[in-house]
């Protein structure tokens, strides 16, 4: 299985946290880009709410490029990207360049779509480059553990953001079946009790979405 420092374990699970979230929410915006600038001022209030972020907006376009390209926004996509990449530097041994130029690549294609007037078209690109990531990691990435732990990070983060957003919620039962899976070939200690809870709530409560703060709850625990 490969011995991997703890220190290095949390880099790759907070690697697979990051890129899926900065993945799946770009997946999300390119839905409703569009309905966010037309709707009426203050819209974005409730996006704020349901992932749990401080409402620090002024309008709704200047919402939408604050969230997602202000580098000075700590919970900006652009700052999710940076931090995916911090984590990938120290990880440069266990990745390879080539996994690794990926990530930069996204970090850089942020930059070029600030300056854009057709940002959806350009972050396009990041979407492209975070794919690639996790093609390469698949093919590049040596030891097993290793993929398997950047896995489970990915996995938490698409579990929780699913649930949030309220984004291809038919698929929860599939996604947890795939961090159990993930799960089961690491070494990682984790919170059975979450674990067994969160399968009661996404795969025998007959409305799960009644559920969903528990279940985030659920997840928020399950590896700390």
């Amino acid at each position: 299985m490969g011995i991997i420092s703890m220190e290095k374990v949390d880099h790759l699970y907070w690697l697979g946290r990051y890129t899926e979230r900065v993945y799946t929410t770009l997946r999300v915006f390119f839905h409703i880009y569009d309905k966010m600038i037309e709707q009426p001022e203050g819209i974005y209030a409730k996006y704020c709410e349901r992932l749990n972020i401080p409402n620090i907006y002024t309008s709704n376009r200047q919402f939408v490029m604050s969230y997602l390209f202000n580098e000075d926004n700590p919970d900006s996509l652009r700052s999710n990207m940076e931090r995916a990449y911090d984590n990938a530097v120290v990880l440069r041994d266990e990745l390879s360049t080539t996994v690794l130029s990926y990530v930069h690549l996204a970090v850089g294609a942020f930059e070029g779509c600030r300056k854009t007037t057709a940002p959806l078209l350009e972050l396009q690109q990041v979407i492209d480059d975070l794919l690639a990531f996790w093609g390469g990691a698949d093919d590049y990435v040596e030891q097993e553990n290793c993929r398997n732990i950047l896995k489970c990070g990915k996995y938490v983060e698409r579990l929780d953001l699913c649930m949030r957003l309220d984004y291809h919620t038919e698929n929860l039962e599939k996604e947890y079946r795939k961090l159990c899976n993930r799960l089961g070939k690491t070494n990682l200690v984790y919170h059975e009790e979450s674990l067994n809870r969160l399968e009661e709530i996404i795969l025998r409560e007959e409305h799960p979405e009644q559920y969903y703060r528990e279940a985030l709850g659920c997840l928020g625990a399950l590896l700390s």
